[in-house]
């Protein structure tokens, strides 16, 4: 941003801070789009301000729709389509979850087979955002999320017919694969469309939804299992996934032009995600934020058991906790949008993962005191709700490092949250049932070594302009 410019929209830093672009490469400095531009469109100041900026040399910088001059903001439907696209994983995963006894019941499975239907879908989201981000930076972004939702939507329809519990197990996999689609690619299209605060905003948006779904989802299972059963959640999902093709053929564009692809087989892929990772600026934003989310996602799997088990609140009475939890992170993630140009981002990430500390903090303190619930529920408020900071800034910071690579990036990042979340969870639960005391330990050492990544963050921020 120029000197003089107090700051311009959702694309502007009111306030000059290092948000604003660093541009990598030849050590010209960011220049403006147009310097005598009177302003047209969204890609223009209308002050003829250069308050948007592009990294000399490679023209990796975000693009309009048009794929030419960046955008200011997402159209709301795009933005809406790109948020159900990030929910993906939790649709697939946590809103079966309340069907799991009655699963178990139908096939006379074991308890552990049954598990195995849940954990095969995280591991295809995993695989698929390896697969699919690489393969969107080479081939675009509209054909591999068609193909990945379009695979998704179908495989639920096959869940709904399975015949057994091992047929369920493969097809679960199959699922998750199609679901990565929907997660890695909507952080690559943001990342194509937007830059900067902009940007921020926009994965504010997704980060809040992302974070909530899995504390909404299980209450929406419930509500779907009162109506059907287990087999008509899978075909719930087959319709959903059904609209979303619809709506990708109506409203997606293309995102990538063809002259902004990266070329190349696996070992340019290995050689990219490598260089990504070997970046400080990339690594310690993404490593803060799995961390973060490992927090969250200890909450998930053990809240249920510590309230009702340890507390004896009733299922209602969780039920409401739970969603309470789910909208204050929804609601962090909103604050953060508006804050977004305000206050640096890596400030609101160190927000967040201290808020998620210090929640931890508290609930140790209340496991080893015998604190009442009324220490405790507000604690976990805490802890959750803060997820909303850590996940959309920790996502602007490591986005902004993507380049012409957006597509591996959001891989990368989408597989070190989820695999964190799966590693450090499992260690809430070393105690007896219902106990606080390990889930609270795990809260407050993962979002500790999260505010240490955040802490090893550079000095300088850079704007999502082409890091390449």
């Amino acid at each position: 941003m120029s000197r003089g410019d107090p700051g311009a929209g959702a694309g502007g830093s009111p306030t000059g801070s290092p948000d604003r672009l660093i541009a990598p490469g030849d050590g010209t400095g960011p220049r403006s789009v147009s310097r005598g531009d009177p302003g047209a469109g969204a890609g223009g100041s209308p002050t003829g301000s250069p308050d948007r900026l592009i990294a000399p040399g490679d023209g990796t910088g975000p693009r309009s729709e048009s794929g030419g001059r960046p955008s200011h903001r997402l159209p709301w439907d795009l933005l809406a389509l790109l948020g159900v696209l990030s929910a993906f994983g939790p649709l697939s995963m946590d809103l079966y979850l309340p069907a799991l006894p009655s699963v178990e019941d139908e096939f006379g499975a074991g308890q552990s087979a049954v598990q195995l239907t849940v954990s095969a879908a995280a591991i295809g989201l995993a695989l698929g955002q390896l697969l699919v981000g690489p393969l969107s930076d080479r081939y675009g972004r509209r054909g591999p999320v068609l193909i990945g939702v379009g695979a998704w939507a179908v495989a639920s329809a096959l869940c709904a017919v399975a015949p057994d519990v091992w047929t369920l197990v493969a097809i679960r996999l199959l699922q998750g694969v199609g679901g990565a689609a929907g997660i890695v690619l909507a952080r690559a299209i943001v990342r194509d469309r937007l830059d900067g605060v902009a940007a921020a905003r926009a994965f504010a948006v997704l980060a809040s939804i992302m974070a909530a779904a899995p504390v909404l989802a299980p209450l929406a299972g419930g509500l779907l299992l009162s109506l059907t059963d287990w087999r008509g959640i899978f075909a719930a999902l087959f319709v959903i996934g059904l609209c979303v093709v619809g709506a990708l053929l109506w409203r997606l564009p293309e995102t990538l032009p063809r002259d902004h692809r990266v070329p190349g087989g696996l070992a340019t892929t290995l050689a990219n995600g490598r260089e990504l990772l070997g970046r400080r600026s990339f690594l310690t934003p993404v490593l803060a934020m799995g961390l973060g989310f490992g927090a969250l996602f200890t909450y998930i799997s053990h809240s249920a058991f510590v309230l009702q088990d340890g507390y004896g609140l009733s299922a209602q009475q969780f039920s409401l906790v739970f969603g309470a939890n789910g909208v204050g992170i929804v609601l962090a993630g909103q604050f953060s949008r508006v804050l977004a140009g305000r206050v640096r981002l890596r400030t609101l990430l160190r927000a967040g993962l201290a808020g998620q500390a210090v929640g931890g903090a508290v609930l140790a303190a209340a496991a080893l005191g015998g604190w009442s619930l009324w220490v405790v529920l507000p604690a976990m408020f805490v802890v959750t709700t803060s997820t909303g900071l850590v996940m959309p800034n920790a996502t602007a910071l490591g986005m902004a490092e993507a380049g012409r690579k957006a597509g591996t990036a959001s891989a990368l990042l989408g597989v070190v949250q989820f695999g964190l979340g799966a590693l450090i969870a499992p260690l809430g639960g070393l105690g007896a049932a219902g106990d606080l005391l390990p889930m609270a330990l795990v809260m407050l050492g993962s979002t500790s070594l999260g505010l240490l990544a955040a802490a090893a963050l550079p000095d300088r921020e850079r704007q999502a302009v082409g890091a390449d």
